[in-house]
């Protein structure tokens, strides 16, 4: 079973920079996709960024521009660099390695865009 853990979430002011990780055990992210999605209260999960085992990514239009997603070179953690934060972007940040449908998701980092 997959586990991964996100970290680096927090409270950040508006126009500032947050770099969450996603860390998974082995090679995972030479082997599978991974996703960022995020989820607001009151709101439905929405998938953020995609980033492929080849390096293609995939962004939703509200964050194109500010985010980038990466992967290190052991191909075990993935990150979702997030500049110019928007009070729209708080939210619980998710990490999904795309092995199947309903697996495998971290348990969540919260980023609070406040002043």
């Amino acid at each position: 079973q997959v586990q991964p853990v996100e970290s680096g979430g927090g409270l950040v002011q508006p126009g500032g920079s947050l770099r969450l990780s996603c860390a998974a055990s082995g090679t995972i992210f030479s082997r599978y996709a991974g996703a960022w999605y995020r989820q607001a209260p009151g709101k439905q999960r929405e998938l953020v960024a995609t980033f492929a085992p080849g390096g293609s990514t995939n962004f939703v239009d509200s964050v194109k521009g500010r985010f980038t997603i990466s992967g290190d070179n052991a191909k075990s953690t993935m990150y979702l660099q997030m500049n110019n934060l928007k009070p729209e972007d708080t939210a619980v940040y998710y990490c999904k390695v795309l092995v199947s449908a309903t697996c495998c998701w971290g348990q969540g980092t919260q980023v609070t865009v406040s002043s």
